[in-house]
């Protein structure tokens, strides 16, 4: 055998040990993912549970090769920044962040460690991504952009309460502004007197569904952030006792007991993210990942609730319904 044949084996061995070297490294590794939950833990409970199914299916074992840490706020609407920074501390391999305040402050503790958006309203005006197509920088994930369907809702709304000519709207500062926006431009449209109502804490909830009796509100609209997102069961509990027929965006808060929602399944878009948790765990970068929204919107009605507001669910809602809570 000639020189220049043993030295092309030799190369070709090294570099397919070298391969299996590499593999066999990557087989061991126990992978990090830090999570940033927009809230307490137990009210989403059941969209991370969502989230570690769908890694699950995608060959990660808790335990094995992954581990979750999860850094929540002690309370609706507290402060991220030393929970993203703590997540920096311990290097996590990627970081998963829901809402809009949780993702800034991951974005202020980290240019250097991936960021998954799960999910945020606009990430470009926000300043989180160049483009959706190409985001640049450390970040992508899903966008979900409530406004574009916040006219749909208040038509939905007149549709299940046709005399309804006062709407309340209940939103909150972190994302909620938007959706306002969106609501008034609709309300105008159809005629409606709008009547907005700014939560800022917990506390203030009550506060906000007496004015709206006191304005005289013949129904309701919310709008979907973090901190009413985590207080759904509250908030359906007092449009009840105060007789308000109201509409969220999302399917959790028909669950919870409100009347209807309409909106993406507040599933499936964790289950999104978990994708892209893995597509950046194979090598890809969050720069080259474009952000996703999702396409499919269902309509949920809670039939219960419905009877214990006197209401009549229109037949042609019930026949649009994906889902009918009896």
């Amino acid at each position: 055998m000639n020189s220049r044949r043993k030295l092309v084996i030799a190369l070709g061995a090294g570099a397919l040990a070298a391969a299996f070297g590499s593999f066999a490294q990557q087989q061991g590794k126990v992978w990090r993912v830090g999570i940033l939950p927009g809230g307490p833990l137990a009210p989403r409970k059941f969209q991370w549970d969502a989230f570690r199914a769908r890694l699950t299916g995608l060959g990660y074992v808790e335990g094995n090769n992954i581990e979750y840490v999860f850094r929540p706020p002690a309370k609706e609407g507290a402060a991220f920044d030393d929970l993203a920074a703590d997540l920096v501390r311990l290097n996590v391999d990627v970081i998963v962040a829901t809402a809009a305040v949780a993702i800034a402050a991951a974005k202020r503790a980290t240019q250097r460690i991936p960021i998954v958006m799960c999910p945020t309203s606009d990430p470009v005006s926000l300043g989180f991504v160049a483009s959706l197509a190409r985001p640049g920088g450390n970040l992508t994930g899903i966008a979900l952009q409530y406004e574009d369907t916040t006219g749909k809702r208040l038509q939905l709304l007149r549709e299940m309460v046709p005399h309804a000519s006062r709407v309340a709207f209940i939103w909150n500062s972190g994302g909620g502004k938007p959706q306002l926006e969106a609501a008034e431009a609709a309300a105008l449209k159809l005629g409606v007197r709008l009547q907005p109502l700014e939560v800022s804490t917990q506390e203030s909830l009550p506060a906000a569904f007496e004015a709206a009796v006191k304005g005289r509100a013949e129904a309701l609209m919310v709008t979907s952030t973090p901190f009413l997102f985590g207080m759904r069961s509250q908030v359906a509990a007092l449009a009840l006792k105060h007789r308000l027929p109201a509409i969220f965006p999302l399917p959790a808060n028909a669950d919870a007991g409100g009347l209807m929602t309409y909106g993406p399944n507040d599933s499936e878009y964790y289950r999104q993210a978990a994708v892209f948790v893995d597509k950046i765990l194979k090598g890809a970068k969050p720069a080259d990942l474009p952000v996703e929204q999702p396409t499919k919107f269902e309509l949920v009605i809670n039939r219960k609730t419905a009877k214990a507001l006197g209401l009549t669910i229109p037949q042609s809602l019930l026949i649009s319904a994906d889902r009918v809570i009896e």
